[in-house]
Parts: C-alpha cells; sequence; structure tokens
C-alpha cells in the first residue's frame, strides 16, 4: 500500500479509525474530544463520527465531567470512556480435583470467581457437569448474563490441540481423545479456547504475576507429573502439536526411576494426583524424617534436571516455579545451583506469584486476548457488538 491508504475501501478507512480510537479510549481515563483528537492524529469531524458509531454499539460511553472542566467558562468538554462493562470474559481451571471458574469485564477487571471440587476418579462426563454447574453458580452469583459472555478460555491438563481435542491426557480418566473446546462450545455462544494448564499459567503470571515485563518465560507446574510453559518474546509457544514444555515424560529417556518412585518412602510409588501425599513427604523431611529427606532430594534432583533440559533449549530470562511446590522454598535453591552448573548465563528463578489462581487467572487472560484480538482487528470483527 506504499504506507498511504488511498481510500478505496471506506469501510476498511472505518474499521481503522475506529480501532484506533477504541486503543486510545482504552488505554487513557475518560479523555475529551480534543485529547482524543491529539493522541490519534485524527481529524474532529473522524472522532466525532467513531465515537458515535463506538456509543451505537455499546463500546464506548459517555464519562462525567472531571472537576477542572467544571470550573472553567463554559460548557464542560464531553468526556468518553471505554464501556468495559459492555461484555465479560470466562476463565476456567480444569483440575484433578477441582473446577474454578474466573469472570472479568472486557477491560480484565475481576467481577467473580467460583470453584467446585470434583473427585479425581470422575469420569469425564460429570466433570463437563461440573464445569457447567460451576459456571452457571458463578454467573448467578455475579447477576451476569450468559448472553453477555466474549469469549470463554479454558486451561486442562494434557496435549491439547488447536481444534480443543485432547491429545493426550494421563491425569483425567477420560480426557484422552475427548473434543473438550467441541463439547463446551455447545454451552456458550461465544468462542471457547482450550490450552494446556502449564501454558496458560505461564501466560498470567507474564500479565500479572512473577513474569510481568519479562518476554522470555519458562513457567514449570511443579508436581508428580511436571509440565512447562513458554513464553519466546513474550508469546506462548506450543510447538507443533502443542506438546511443547512436556518434561513430565523425560524420565523415558532412559532413567527407570518415575517422579512416583523418586519421592516415595515406603517404596510403593505415589498417586500421581496425591497432593496431600507429596506434602506429607516434604513436611517429614523439614521435620528431618531421614528417608523423606531422602526422597525430596531425589525428587528434586529430577525436577530441576528436567527443567534444565528445558532452560539449555529456550535460553530464557526467568524461572517460575508453580503448582504445588508454590511456597516449598527447598526447589528453588537447588534449581539455581543446577542452572548455575549448567547454563551459560542461568536465568532467574522465582516462585509464582499468583498460586493457586495461576491458570483460571491465565484462562481469562486466553479469552481476554481473543476479544481484544477483534475489537482491535482491522478486518471486520466477528465479535457480536452490544
Amino acid at each position: 500500500m506504499g504506507g498511504r491508504l488511498t481510500g478505496g475501501d471506506p469501510s476498511l478507512l472505518r474499521r481503522i479509525n475506529s480501532a484506533v480510537v477504541l486503543h486510545a479510549l482504552r488505554d487513557a481515563r475518560t479523555p475529551s474530544l480534543t485529547e482524543l483528537v491529539q493522541s490519534t492524529g485524527l481529524s474532529r469531524p473522524t472522532v466525532e463520527g467513531v465515537i458515535e458509531g463506538l456509543a451505537e454499539s455499546g463500546l464506548v460511553v459517555e464519562a462525567p465531567a472531571d472537576a477542572g472542566d467544571v470550573r472553567k467558562q463554559g460548557r464542560p468538554a464531553r468526556r468518553f470512556r471505554f464501556h468495559a462493562e459492555a461484555g465479560h470474559v470466562l476463565g476456567i481451571e480444569v483440575g484433578s480435583h477441582q473446577v474454578r471458574a474466573v469472570l472479568s469485564d472486557l477491560s480484565g477487571a475481576m467481577v467473580g470467581s467460583y470453584a467446585h471440587d470434583v473427585a479425581e476418579k470422575a469420569p469425564a462426563e460429570e466433570r463437563l457437569d461440573r464445569i457447567r454447574s460451576t459456571v452457571a453458580e458463578l454467573l448467578r452469583r455475579a447477576g451476569v448474563a450468559r448472553s453477555t459472555l466474549w469469549a470463554v478460555g479454558v486451561g486442562s491438563p494434557g496435549i491439547i490441540q488447536a481444534d480443543g481435542v485432547v491429545r493426550l491426557c494421563t491425569a483425567l480418566p477420560g480426557w484422552t481423545g475427548l473434543a473438550l473446546g467441541e463439547r463446551l462450545q455447545r454451552s456458550f455462544r461465544c468462542p471457547v479456547l482450550v490450552e494446556n494448564d502449564a501454558n496458560v499459567a505461564a501466560v498470567a503470571e507474564h500479565w500479572k504475576g512473577a513474569a510481568a515485563g519479562t518476554d522470555d518465560v519458562v513457567f514449570v507446574l511443579a508436581g508428580l507429573s511436571p509440565g512447562a510453559g513458554s513464553l519466546i518474546g513474550g508469546r506462548l509457544h506450543r510447538g507443533f502439536m502443542g506438546a511443547a514444555g512436556e518434561i513430565g515424560v523425560l524420565h523415558l529417556l532412559g532413567r527407570e526411576a518415575t517422579p512416583e518412585h523418586l519421592l516415595s518412602t515406603t517404596g510403593t510409588p505415589l498417586h500421581p494426583l496425591d497432593e496431600s501425599a507429596v506434602a506429607e513427604v516434604f513436611a517429614l523431611a523439614r521435620s528431618g524424617d531421614v528417608q523423606a529427606v531422602e526422597a525430596v532430594e531425589r525428587f528434586l534432583r529430577r525436577l530441576v534436571h528436567d527443567v534444565a533440559a528445558l532452560v539449555l533449549a529456550i535460553d530464557p530470562q526467568l524461572v517460575v516455579v508453580g503448582g504445588w511446590a508454590a511456597g516449598l522454598d527447598d526447589v528453588l535453591e537447588p534449581l539455581r545451583e543446577q542452572l548455575t552448573r549448567y547454563c551459560l548465563l542461568p536465568p532467574r528463578v522465582a516462585l509464582s506469584a499468583l498460586g493457586p489462581d495461576a491458570i483460571a487467572t491465565g484462562a481469562l487472560r486466553l479469552a481476554l486476548d481473543q476479544v481484544e484480538e477483534q475489537l482491535f482487528a482491522v478486518a471486520r470483527p466477528s465479535l457480536p457488538l452490544r
């Protein structure tokens, strides 16, 4: 286009102008028309026309005049704001023991959250029903109509394909092969995006957690079947089939003992989903129990070696440790030592700042990204503008 629009497509030009003004409105507090003209570089008639169209769609509302405007002589300047309450986005965590959902407006401001326990051995249909009932209860408590949802993000264990099908999941019964996105889509009239739990946790930490302001990040979802999510240049790295970061299977590369065996103090492997048993072993180790100390040391060696392999491949600025290991300082120092040993320039290591909220928060961010992509797209938006 030679860097200049020719005006050959007036509808395209209107959408570009709308995106520019909407960006300015969202980034400012309650700008006046004059301030919008200055910040966008558009003409006053153009901004006035865009504001009128955005107001009709429900995305912009007039804001009260500033006190400074009122004190001035003459008529106060009209001010406007992005109408974040025009719609909502939903983030859902599907866990082994719990389903958690969080709700926000279009700016990402939290409106409510709700969680409901589910049995770790619950079949797929029961877990899907629990997801639906959790969402319904959250919407009821928040007083939000389902019709106002613009996008839904879901964080789930397993290798998740781009189409929302669970390619492989050992954590949840009946989850492998489940068309999770398609099944949940039936409950909503908006896009449903499904992503691996460690991946969305990485997104969450980058948004408002320990990785804020850092674009090359590895998030480790620690556990007996650890996983990892990676951001490269601020973008989620999924891999060709969504399997990037599956460090939980590295023990298959010539290592006989599984993490469940390594952390056992009895010779009988722990159940991969028994978080209370894991916590008990760590507690015994802190109290000086010899067998527990040895078990924790074995497990941490394996974990830090697996993480080091991923760090060597990606070379991140930061490694964030989350999952049930969040808050266990035992994990951090051995990890720092190993990364210093193996890496020419070892990354910083930190605990998750979001703790148990990381996955649901990341799923929400996934949905919010979808909405913003549509709102600010130059192409005609597919999301309904209310």
